[in-house]
């Protein structure tokens, strides 16, 4: 399925005293990933929401490989676990600059009715982004 790529540096205010990052950054890691996989389909969150459209993360996993570290460039790669319907899944994997694997992961989140708050399919749009 569909994937994309994007870096960021590690910055001195997302590590800990050691220099290394906060275990709490990786989830801000991963939405950034999703943030630009949309974008690669000419999707961006503020569309989504300004069409009723949000979307909640419901899970969220991390398997922690090694520390990133203040100053390392990482790559945060993000994949589409399947076509979504309701629910929209996605796996990670996050290598620093020498290409070592940091982290993996994974998260599912909801498409929901900004106005009724329920539960929705996925915007054609989105699917039409999809096709190739």
């Amino acid at each position: 399925m569909k994937s994309s790529s994007t870096k960021t540096r590690i910055r001195y205010s997302e590590t800990d005293q050691m220099g290394v990052v906060y275990h709490g950054n990786y989830a801000q890691f991963f939405e950034l990933g999703r943030t630009e996989w949309l974008r690669s389909l000419g999707v961006t969150y503020k569309d989504m929401e300004f069409n009723g459209i949000m979307l909640p993360v419901i899970s969220i996993n991390f398997n922690f490989v090694q520390s990133a570290l203040y100053d390392d460039v990482l790559t945060i790669k993000t994949f589409l676990k399947k076509k979504p319907m309701v629910k929209i899944e996605f796996d990670y994997e996050i290598t620093n600059q020498n290409n070592e694997l940091i982290c993996t992961g994974s998260s599912v989140l909801a498409f929901m009715n900004s106005k009724t708050m329920k539960p929705t399919r996925c915007p054609d749009y989105l699917l039409k982004g999809l096709e190739y």
